[in-house]
């Protein structure tokens, strides 16, 4: 299983993909949309992990081009706007997709990779 987390704030980014890493993942990071793009060009990834809210392009226009180079590639979506408002919305916004909020507790990635994975 390749995954590929995406967020602006390089430290989690980093973190998070070295925690799967250590849990048996194959996990690489990105901190800007077009980073992501490029890697997705070079690499197959099974699920990315989006930040919701990022400069220039944000997770749902992100997700939208990933699709259209990786079409079976699987997406779960991060923001650190833990309200119940931007939950709702968030959720609404992405559909049957999985949405999470920062911070993260790295168990429930791991389970909602395998969800969103139908592992």
């Amino acid at each position: 299983m390749n995954i590929l987390i995406v967020d602006d704030e390089e430290e989690l980014a980093s973190t998070l993909a070295e925690r799967l890493r250590l849990r048996g993942m194959k996990a690489s990071h990105a901190v800007t949309g077009e980073e992501a793009l490029r890697l997705t060009t070079e690499e197959s990834f099974d699920v990315a992990v989006l930040d919701i809210k990022m400069p220039r392009i944000g997770g749902i226009q992100l997700k939208q081009r990933m699709q259209q180079i990786q079409p079976g590639m699987r997406f779960l979506f991060l923001t650190g706007h833990g309200s119940d408002r931007d939950f709702e919305a968030g959720v609404t916004e992405v559909g049957e997709e999985y949405y999470l909020v920062k911070p993260l507790d790295i168990e429930e990635l791991i389970a909602k990779i395998h969800d969103v994975l139908g592992r």
